[in-house]
């Protein structure tokens, strides 16, 4: 480093002292200057490509053990497991959803016949689930659970792990989609409430819940963008589609397009993108430049905000889940930007996934970090 010089007359005379030439000695110390000053950047370096390298190759030629990997090691850089999964997805990976018969605590990898291998989603992508509580799912899983109640006696879990897992759409494997095996799991959680000795006297003056009752099977199916709303926000996830895909009919009214659309674009082109923010970024040497990615199903695009288009439009850069851009497209060899020229907040636009509440869904992105 810069201050390797200070150690000259130490080196040198020390060397003298040892017996060795005063030129030999000068010599030496100028290996060692000249080294100290690119040494370690270039062994960081290598030590680097090195990762690199062997973490394209895993990614080449096995996407789900590369996937399944990230998603383990979650949080981590700058891709959310939405963001993984989707790429694995366009990889042609397989992935199946969290199950409360099939999940582990981690994503895990499941032989098919025709591929070498499907990835299962983890129980610790379900937002608010206990590790112990997952814990004793699995270690009580010996052969698979039937019922919501089978659970709770088998593992002797609460029946709110029940509901976050039945929320994340988990019991399918028992034949409930994600509102039935909801209400099963507050139905059964009233059960264990009025068994202990301080309900019990009441419950017999009241209305008894009974363990037989179907009316789960009478509840009305979700529309498909609130099974998308309520995957995001039970996972931060779907499988089941896109919220931008979902909207398409929407947005193309008002002349918004898809990520996409810059495939078959030219550069220099002018577009009108819309897609789901998943990362902002604003590095400090870029002097006030604000980088975002947004995404569609099948793409996702490099937006580059100037910091005279940050100042103007701060509100809906910083605020928007559902961003529309006007802007340039930059290519230059296999990489490509887009420009952007005015920045929307979208938002509007969900309110069409019908979620349940009204309420937009929250899709959180990766800022800042």
């Amino acid at each position: 480093n810069g201050d390797i010089h200070t150690f000259f007359d130490k080196m040198v005379n020390g060397m003298i002292e040892r017996g060795y030439d005063a030129e030999f000695a000068q010599r030496c110390f100028k290996q060692i200057e000249g080294f100290g000053t690119y040494g370690f950047p270039e062994s960081h370096a290598a030590s680097f490509a090195l990762l690199v390298y062997a973490s394209a190759w895993l990614k080449c030629h096995y996407p789900e053990v590369f996937t399944c990997a990230l998603l383990n090691a979650q949080p981590m850089g700058f891709y959310s497991p939405a963001q993984l999964i989707a790429d694995a997805q366009r990889n042609g990976v397989e992935v199946r959803p969290v199950d409360i018969n099939y999940s582990a605590w981690d994503s895990t990898l499941e032989l098919v016949p025709q591929a070498r291998h499907a990835l299962r989603l983890g129980l610790r992508l379900v937002k608010g689930l206990n590790a112990i509580e997952a814990a004793r799912i699995t270690a009580c899983r010996s052969e698979s659970y039937q019922s919501v109640e089978d659970i709770i006696t088998r593992s002797d879990i609460s029946a709110k792990t029940i509901e976050l897992i039945a929320a994340a759409d988990g019991l399918r494997s028992l034949g409930l989609n994600a509102r039935q095996g909801f209400w099963q799991a507050r139905k059964q959680g009233r059960l264990q409430m009025n068994k202990l000795p301080l309900f019990a006297q009441a419950d017999n003056r009241t209305k008894i819940i009974k363990q037989d009752d179907d009316s789960y099977l009478k509840l009305p199916p979700s529309l498909f963008g609130e099974q998308i709303v309520q995957d995001y926000t039970a996972t931060g996830l779907s499988l089941k589609g896109h919220p931008v895909d979902s909207l398409k009919a929407w947005f193309e009214k008002d002349r918004w397009q898809g990520c996409s659309a810059i495939d078959e674009a030219p550069n220099g082109r002018r577009l009108r993108l819309i897609g789901l923010v998943t990362m902002r970024q604003r590095p400090g040497t870029a002097k006030g430049t604000v980088f975002v990615t947004i995404e569609d199903s099948l793409l996702s695009v490099n937006v580059i905000v100037w910091p005279h288009i940050v100042e103007r439009d701060r509100t809906a850069l910083l605020g928007a889940h559902l961003m529309g851009v006007y802007g340039r497209l930059q290519r230059q060899g296999s990489i490509t930007h887009f420009i952007a020229e005015s920045v929307h907040n979208c938002d509007s636009y969900l309110g069409f996934l019908h979620a349940s509440d009204q309420q937009f869904p929250r899709l959180k992105s990766r800022d800042f970090h």
